[in-house]
């Protein structure tokens, strides 16, 4: 009688089902470590600038004033985004709108920072790639060479993938900031509403930064 051999099916189905176990794992890492990837910040030092992401009437604003205040910087620099259609349309009508930055700015005031520290680019903006333009003009007509850049803390890591592609080659060093003022906890998101209607639009304007579509 011939010697038994093993089945070459048995051991083929033990090396996918480790491989599926280890998909698995990396699978519910992933998702549970998501938060942190996109809400990832960098070490901060003193700037020459703190430049704030339009987007949010407030909750930006007011971290560059805080970090303005405990001596990080020595100048804000607010972002201007396109008027939406509600906004254009009081504009046409006659009626006074006070834009964004324009509250932001005498908020700052109020707080105690000087308006000589603050600068309000003409440019309007419609995109972050835009934003990135801007501050690559600034820093070469100042000679900025440390800039911090505020935004909601999952559009960090798109915004910083969008600003360094900018600013490649001007030796200008980033530091990106996510506002402690808009409520969000990266280390558990998927437990928190807010946090998942936030972080689920992102994921694909993300890969469309990291293949090239980004605007």
């Amino acid at each position: 009688m011939p010697p038994a051999t093993p089945a070459s099916g048995g051991k083929l189905r033990r090396t996918l089902l480790a491989a599926s176990l280890i998909l698995l794992a990396l699978s519910a890492y992933g998702f549970v470590e998501l938060g942190a990837f996109l809400a990832r910040e960098d070490t901060l030092q003193k700037a020459d600038a703190i430049l704030v992401l339009s987007g949010t009437p407030m909750r930006r604003p007011l971290e560059a004033a805080d970090l303005y205040i405990e001596g990080f910087g020595s100048r804000i620099v607010l972002t201007r985004q396109t008027p939406e259609g509600g906004e254009r349309a009081l504009v046409e009508r006659g009626v006074p709108f006070l834009e964004d930055v324009a509250r932001a700015r005498d908020a700052f005031i109020q707080l105690g920072i000087p308006a000589e520290a603050i600068l309000v680019p003409d440019r309007i903006h419609d995109s972050t790639a835009a934003e990135a333009i801007t501050l690559r003009e600034l820093a070469e007509r100042h000679g900025w060479h440390r800039v911090i850049v505020v935004s909601s803390k999952y559009h960090l890591r798109r915004a910083g993938f969008a600003f360094r592609r900018e600013l490649r080659g001007t030796g200008v060093q980033l530091m990106m900031r996510g506002t402690r003022y808009d409520g969000l906890e990266p280390n558990r998101w998927w437990q928190r509403r807010r946090d998942v209607r936030e972080i689920v639009p992102e994921v694909p304007k993300f890969l469309a930064y990291l293949f090239g579509l980004g605007a």
